[in-house]
This record gives structure tokens, C-alpha cells and sequence, in this order.
């Protein structure tokens, strides 16, 4: 779809639904500006000042996991193919139990806001910096590609632009980031989580009684065509088979919960280590139910209109733009009023994540790198100063992102592509140092350098421009693949250096600083 793309009977957001809209909007803000305005101080602004119940907490990190991209992207794959991302999902409950047991007890006894501190004491300032970096530069193209895609969606369904639609979501949640903290964050994450379960299980109550031979006839058709199944239980790691996807969903929930600063940092808003526990217990078994119903709704999709096909409109088809067919069903389908509680929902799951990002990429800004230049000694109005503007530049850096995108040919394509290599290294990176008490400074330097080539090898040979006098050192594997074989490289190659390379240079194991002593 581009910019200019229509839906059938797409145009200006009927009075009743564009009230709701905007209530949605204006009461969210408000309510965050509420909740966060005691954010007067660092520690407030950074970590809510250690004070909030888990149960909030839990609702943001699932706010946080969930994006517009999600609300969006699941119903796509669930019309055009089957249920095979929902292993993905299936991996929650492994990823949170090592959470609990490790992670979160891990960077609570350390203190520090940061998700990367740690690493200097055990690697040396250029792992902190890698990883900081890295995190930012990410940061900017994920809420780029939300803002722009979740923009890319709703103009035909509000017949508002591409581009005012970016910019209302980024003012919007500046607006109560750079005001209210982390605090306003999680609170607004609250709502908009909520909101975004009542549009989804909307969608799907609509559908399960929208069909013309009553409920019965969804789960038949689609039992027929196969939609319930997981993928392929082939050992092939060349497509995403049932395997690849609970591998690829294991790493990357290891690499959410275990160094992603957006979920390190609510580790530390919880008012006791029982209340993040549950928060992450919260975030990962509530995801897992809401995944399905998102995946449910393309099912929905898929049989309803095979049993109306007439009510599919002209231009769409359930194989060649499924993609297109749940804003069509929200435009032709849903009631007046309950329209813009769905498209509130698709609002929802951006602001939640693209907040969480903006928040979480300031505090990285004032703790890792304006503190640590001021060797700690900063006065609480001046980390003020430094957040609040942080908050602001990478707001506008990630709306200037999503507004360059609207150019782009595939933003989706891009933003992974980016993400992989860029952060590729992060997580083999922090398991050495989980894991490995021999592995010092050069080792870890070295293994992931090696981890990033061989990450770069396998995402650039994936690509359809890969020349076909390399073709035989394509990389054969399905791009999921990709952060499984590069953290794994990382530690093999860290383990192996620190065993063949002796005691090495750098940083000591051990102490505080490292989760291995």
C-alpha cells in the first residue's frame, strides 16, 4: 500500500468515530500529564522512583511488546497463511521464567538505570558504548517504521495524510514523555493497553457472530484450509518451520527481556523485586492470549469472506493483499462508534511502544553518557535539563524518520534489516559475560566482531541482488535464522578465545559487575 492507496468506501472518519478518536487521544495525554506530574527529579523521571505496582508495570511491558505493527501484521499472516507465528509466542513463558530467575534479580542488585553499565565493569567502555549506541540507533528507525506504518494504515481509514497522522503521533507522545517520565509512560501504557484488548477482542466477537451461518461456520472453514496449523514440523531450517520460529522466538525474547533497555528499565519502576517479577509474568502471559486473537482475527478475516466473497470489494484479494483486508473489514464492517475504538486500538499499540522507546533512549542519554562524562557528579537540574531535551531530540529524530520513510520502497524491510545487524551482537555479547567468567576485554571484542561479520554475511546473501557468481556462498538458512547462528557465534567464539588466548587483557570477572561471579 502507499501513501496514496484507498480502501473501498475509505474516506473523512464518520463524526461519531472521530469523537472517539479524539477523546482517546486528548484523554490519554491528559492522563499520562497527570499520573507523571511529580516527575520532578531524575530518579522519578528514570525509574518512577521504584514505586509502582507490579500489575501496572506488567500492562506497559505488554504495551511495550505490542505495536501497531503487530495489531497490524498478525491478521496479515493469519489470512494469507496459517498460525505459524504464533510459536513464536509459544516461547514467552521460557523467555520469563529466565527473566525472573536471572535477569531481574540481576540489574536490581546492580542499581543503575542503564541496561549497559554493566558491561564496562566487565568488558571495558567500548561494550557499554556498542551496546548503547547500538540500542539508540535502533531506537530511531522502530518508531520511524511504527509511526510510518501505523500512518500508512489509518489514512484511508480516517481519510486523514500519511504525513499529519505521523506528526500527531509523535506530538502526542513527546508531549507526555518529556513531561511526565517513565511515569506518564507506564500509566498511558495502562490505558492504551486495555484499549488495545478491546479492540481486538471487538474484532473478533465481530467476526465469530458476523458470519452467516453463525460461529460454527469460521472454525469449519477454516479448519478446511488449515489455518489453525503451526507451520511445517519438517527439521528444515531453510523455511520458517515450526523449529526456526521457536528457536528465532527464543533469542529474541532472551534479547527483550535480558538487554533491551525499554523492559531493563521497568524492572526497576517496580516497587520490590516480587512486583517486576510479576510484572514480567504479567507482560509475557498476557501477550500470549492477545497474540492469538490477533491471529485469530485474520482467521476471522479469511473465513468470513470466503463465505461472502461479494463483500470483499473490488481490488483486494485474501491471497495476493492480505495485508489490506482487516482495514477493509474495519471501514465496510464494524459499526459507527465502535469503528474508532478499533482505530483508538491501532493508535494504542504505537504510542505504547513508540513512547516506551523515547523514554528509555533519553535515560540511556543522561545515564550512560552524560553522567558518565560528568564522572557521575550532576546535579539533579541539570540530568533534568538533559532528559527532557533528550526526550524531545529523539522524539523529532524518530517522526523525522517516519516522515523520510514515506519514500521508502519497504520501510518493513529496511527497519529489520537494520535492526539485525546493528544490534545483532548485543545479546551474544551480554550472555559472555552472563556465562563466562575466563572471557575478558580482547575476547569479547574479537568474538563480536566475528558474530557481526558473520551477521552481515547472512543478511546481505539472503537478498534477491546477491551476485550470482557468490551464489554458492549464499547463505542457505531462513532469515530468522540469522540472530540465532550470530549470538551463537559470539559465544563459541568467546569461549573458544578465552580458552586458547589465556588470561587475555581487560577487565576482571567478578564483583558487582558481572553476573558470573
Amino acid at each position: 500500500m502507499t501513501p496514496t492507496d484507498t480502501l473501498p468506501g475509505a474516506g473523512s472518519l464518520p463524526w461519531l468515530d472521530l469523537t472517539v478518536l479524539l477523546l482517546y487521544l486528548v484523554g490519554t495525554v491528559a492522563f499520562g500529564l497527570w499520573m507523571g506530574r511529580r516527575s520532578g527529579s531524575p530518579d522519578q523521571f528514570m525509574a518512577a522512583g521504584g514505586r509502582l505496582p507490579g500489575w501496572a508495570v506488567g500492562l506497559s511491558i505488554f504495551g511495550t511488546y505490542v505495536s501497531s505493527i503487530s495489531f497490524l501484521a498478525l491478521p496479515g499472516k493469519a489470512v494469507g497463511g496459517d498460525w505459524n507465528a504464533f510459536v513464536f509466542s509459544l516461547t514467552l513463558p521460557l523467555a520469563a521464567w529466565i527473566a525472573v530467575r536471572w535477569f531481574v534479580p540481576f540489574y536490581r542488585g546492580l542499581g543503575g538505570v542503564s541496561a549497559y553499565e554493566h558491561l564496562e565493569a566487565r568488558f571495558g567502555p567500548w561494550a557499554r558504548f556498542y551496546a548503547a549506541g547500538c540500542y539508540l540507533l535502533t531506537q530511531v528507525g522502530r518508531m520511524g517504521t511504527i509511526m510510518y506504518l501505523v500512518a500508512l494504515a489509518l489514512a484511508p481509514l480516517t481519510g486523514w495524510s500519511v504525513p499529519g497522522l505521523i506528526l500527531v503521533t509523535g506530538v502526542a507522545v513527546v508531549f507526555y514523555a518529556m513531561l511526565g517520565g517513565i511515569t506518564a509512560v507506564i500509566w498511558t501504557d495502562v490505558v492504551q493497553s486495555l484499549v488495545l484488548i478491546a479492540g481486538a477482542l471487538l474484532s473478533v466477537g465481530l467476526l465469530l457472530f458476523g458470519m452467516p451461518e453463525g460461529p460454527g461456520q469460521l472454525f469449519r472453514i477454516a479448519a478446511e484450509h488449515h489455518k489453525f496449523s503451526l507451520g511445517s514440523w519438517a527439521p528444515d531450517f531453510t523455511i520458517s518451520s515450526f523449529w526456526v520460529v521457536l528457536l528465532y522466538g527464543v533469542f529474541i525474547n532472551l534479547q527483550n527481556f535480558g538487554i533491551d533497555q525499554s523492559y531493563v528499565q521497568r524492572y526497576h519502576t517496580a516497587r520490590s523485586p516480587a512486583a517486576a517479577a510479576r510484572s514480567v509474568w504479567t507482560g509475557a502471559l498476557l501477550y500470549l492470549p492477545v497474540s492469538a486473537f490477533f491471529l485469530f482475527i485474520g482467521t476471522g478475516l479469511f473465513a468470513f469472506y470466503t463465505a461472502q466473497p461479494e463483500r470483499l470489494g473490488a481490488g483486494l484479494s485474501l491471497a495476493e493483499t492480505p495485508d489490506r483486508v482487516f482495514p477493509h473489514f474495519i471501514v465496510a464492517e464494524i459499526p459507527a462508534g465502535l469503528t474508532g475504538l478499533v482505530i483508538a486500538a491501532i493508535f494504542a499499540a504505537a504510542q505504547s511502544t513508540v513512547s516506551s522507546s523515547v523514554n528509555s533512549a533519553a535515560t540511556l542519554i543522561g545515564w550512560d553518557f552524560y553522567r558518565r562524562a560528568k564522572g557521575g557528579r550532576v546535579s539533579e537540574k541539570a540530568m533534568m535539563r538533559v532528559l527532557r531535551g533528550a526526550t524531545l531530540v529523539m522524539g523529532v529524530a524518530g517522526t523525522a524518520a517516519a516522515l523520510a520513510m514515506i519514500r521508502m520502497k519497504s520501510a518493513l524491510d529496511a527497519w529489520w534489516d537494520w535492526a539485525g545487524v546493528a544490534s545483532g551482537g548485543m545479546l551474544g555479547l551480554f550472555l559472555l559475560g552472563l556465562v563466562s567468567r575466563r572471557a575478558r576485554n580482547v575476547h569479547a571484542a574479537v568474538a563480536v566482531m566475528v558474530g557481526l561479520l558473520v551477521i552481515v554475511w547472512m543478511t546481505l546473501s539472503s537478498r534477491e541482488w546477491w551476485p550470482a557468481a557468490w551464489e554458492a556462498v549464499r547463505c542457505p538458512l531462513h532469515s530468522y535464522m540469522i540472530v540465532v547462528v550470530g549470538t551463537t557465534t559470539i559465544l563459541l567464539a568467546g569461549f573458544l578465545l578465552s580458552i586458547c588466548g589465556g588470561a587475555g587483557s581487560g577487565n576482571e570477572p567478578g564483583g558487582q559487575s558481572s553476573a558470573g561471579g
